[in-house]
């Protein structure tokens, strides 16, 4: 009886970091991150890390999921990631989720917002989400607070803000398009 009193509580028991909760963003002092990196509690957010950030994250920080946005084309280009970063991760035994968002064949979309909920929500330890510079990590993390978190666009837009949300917007914030909102006139 005692066993399948055990068995059914860490069953049902919450994962430890299941509780870790959300913070507003904090920005780290490194120098090994492409632009930044921001502690938000469950979460690092970032721009491209070194190989070196990457081994450390997982080696002394236990990170065992790593998400990435950069498009396939910018991971392949060696002068701007020169290495493997999914040959580094499956060598680290890490859970490698690649969603490239960018391109014009990899639109902002609530499908990967889902994609991402899945990932993070689904890993049982803290996460890295990265791109190039935060920039598209930063709408991604915003739009996951809107959509699963209840933020309010406005509250969620300031996390964003607070790592690296701003800058280029002449198609539209990525943040539209990860919610779904139609940025043209007339609706999609």
């Amino acid at each position: 009886m005692r066993s399948v009193l055990i068995a059914f509580a860490l069953a049902f028991a919450a994962p430890a970091f299941a509780e870790t909760p959300i913070k507003f963003p904090e920005k780290l002092q490194r120098t090994d991150f492409q632009a930044m990196i921001a502690d938000a509690g469950p979460l690092y957010i970032s721009g491209q890390p070194t190989e070196a950030a990457l081994r450390e994250l997982v080696t002394k920080e236990g990170i065992k999921t790593i998400i990435n946005l950069r498009t396939q084309q910018e991971m392949d280009n060696r002068r701007q990631v020169p290495f493997d970063e999914a040959a580094v991760l499956k060598e680290l035994g890490v859970n490698y989720v690649h969603i490239p968002l960018g391109g014009p064949d990899t639109l902002y979309t609530l499908e990967a917002v889902e994609k991402f909920a899945k990932a993070f929500e689904g890993a049982n330890t803290k996460v890295l989400l990265h791109c190039t510079v935060a920039w598209r990590a930063s709408h991604m993390w915003a739009a996951y607070l809107v959509k699963h978190k209840g933020y309010s666009r406005e509250d969620a837009e300031k996390a964003g803000n607070a790592m690296n949300m701003g800058g280029y917007t002449a198609g539209g914030k990525p943040i539209d398009g990860l919610l779904g909102v139609s940025t043209k006139p007339g609706g999609n």
